[in-house]
């Protein structure tokens, strides 16, 4: 049985890219509804590591994943790390998962107390 010289190099391209796909979900719109919702909660952590800073949130005994902008996007915003911490009221404005089950939600925009810092000002939609 005779391979082609090019079979090794073609096989770890494919395996490079596997990590990539799981991200890539991760980022953009499309797993997200067109519509905004608002909630208020309680910060329980969070944390400003990339590849997107985020927050879990206490919304009426319900523990949600709020992902933030981009580490630079959310910069931009004005939060940082010391705009906010465990414990704080926060108002969130943003995309719920579209899968019901999953209590995550993309913020446009985040209030702490009344400053509001937003993620995507082109996307707040009111």
């Amino acid at each position: 049985m005779r391979t082609s010289r090019f079979a090794p190099a073609l096989a770890a391209l494919a395996l490079a890219a596997l990590p990539v796909l799981p991200a890539a979900a991760h980022h953009g719109w499309a797993w997200a509804e067109e519509a905004q919702t608002e909630m208020t909660g309680t910060i329980r952590t969070i944390s400003f590591a990339p590849p997107h800073p985020s927050m879990t949130v206490d919304v009426d005994g319900t523990v949600w994943q709020v992902d933030l902008g981009n580490p630079s996007q959310t910069q931009r915003s004005g939060f940082a790390p010391g705009s906010a911490g465990e414990g704080h009221a926060v108002v969130i404005l943003g995309n719920r998962s579209l899968n019901a089950d999953e209590k995550r939600i993309k913020a446009v925009r985040i209030t702490v107390g009344g400053q509001q810092f937003n993620m995507y000002p082109e996307r707040i939609r009111e």
